[in-house]
């Protein structure tokens, strides 16, 4: 029996990614045959991680496919043509409305995935999602196959890398280091983010500073957006990092002092989990899968009025015994996420699935 791992794009260091390439590791040591299969893969070309679609082997009607879905894509056509039981692993489609006004393609490419969604509700032998928002949204698109939760499956060692000195050396220091990781879009609410920093800098510290990890993107109208926002506030301390390499974000998450995430749709929320690891207290909006991530712990909240979230800062920062209270619940929930927590899980439900195909 072959067990493969299907996607439209397989890019390094994305939490999709990650996580397909997490997987294969584990469906390895199961003593399966295996392999990861991608329309693009972009700079795994030539390595051994992934393998171009028009390379899949010949499958049997007894092979399973785990099919990676988040995008509108013709292989979401296609895996249907296979013979093998489809088991699909799903990500979350963030809506379209999010993008309309900054980017009609990816507005259009969401509706395609949103439409092929629907196509394959009865299609699928067997569903994992990321959290239970992911869940209620196959139940909602009409999928009636059997669905388990499962989170992403995270190496944790990979963390524990050296962080870059240059980072910690010019910026671990006395000043508020506030930040949020994840691209530069829509549906994260970037805006929200800054609004609050800026009250924090004029009522709290002044020298305090914003860090936004991650992508910025070619041509982000939402982007340039942003930019425009902080200029209108005559705003510093402002800091877009683009694209980085691994070990600065490391470096980011080491000398932040609050993770602020004011994102309106989730479907998990890698970031979250990495701050829990670097004991940085977390300040998340209530939306969609964040309070599954959190589960409790972090600082929740329903209320987005950026000069309450100010003095919300400025009171975890100050107060020392709130602080580490925060960090003691970050922590306890993230032994729910250890790697080999969800490694036991992943292999319980596939063999669960395998033998109940008889």
């Amino acid at each position: 029996m072959k067990i493969l791992q299907l996607l439209p794009t397989l890019a390094y260091g994305d939490a999709i990614g990650n996580h397909t390439i997490a997987l294969r590791t584990v469906i390895e040591s199961m003593g399966y045959e295996t392999g990861i299969y991608a329309e693009n893969i972009g700079l795994l070309a030539n390595s051994k991680i992934a393998m171009d679609i028009g390379e899949l082997p010949d499958l049997k009607k007894d092979d399973i496919i785990l099919y990676h879905l988040s995008t509108g894509s013709r292989l979401n056509h296609e895996i249907t043509k296979l013979p093998g039981h489809k088991i699909i692993i799903y990500h979350n489609i963030t809506p379209p409305e999010y993008f309309q006004g900054y980017d009609l393609f990816v507005a259009r490419n969401i509706r395609w995935a949103l439409e092929d969604a629907k196509y394959l509700a009865d299609k699928a032998d067997y569903c994992l999602t990321d959290s239970d928002f992911n869940k209620n949204d196959l139940v909602s698109l009409g999928y009636q196959c059997p669905i388990d939760v499962m989170p992403i499956l995270i190496p944790f060692s990979d963390y524990e890398q050296k962080p870059s000195a240059k980072i910690i050396k010019r910026y671990n220091d006395q000043c508020t280091n506030i930040i949020f990781t994840g691209r530069i879009a829509p549906n994260k609410k970037q805006e929200d983010i800054i609004a609050a920093f800026y009250y924090y800098k004029k009522y709290c510290d002044s020298k305090a500073r914003l860090f936004l990890v991650g992508s910025c993107g070619q041509g982000n109208l939402y982007y340039e957006k942003l930019k425009q926002y902080v200029e209108n506030l005559e705003l510093d301390n402002v800091y877009f990092t683009d694209h980085i390499k691994f070990d600065e974000i490391l470096a980011y998450y080491q000398i932040a002092d609050i993770f602020l995430c004011m994102s309106e749709h989730e479907g998990f929320c890698v970031p979250l989990v990495e701050s829990m690891f670097f004991k940085v207290p977390i300040i998340a909006y209530n939306s969609t899968a964040v309070p599954f991530t959190l589960g409790g712990s972090g600082v929740l909240v329903d209320d987005k009025n950026p000069l309450v979230i100010a003095k919300l800062i400025d009171k975890v920062v100050k107060d020392e015994a709130l602080r580490q209270s925060i960090i003691d619940g970050q922590t306890s929930r993230l032994n729910d996420f250890t790697y080999e927590n969800i490694r036991k899980q992943f292999v319980k439900y596939l063999e669960k699935y395998i033998g109940e195909q008889g």
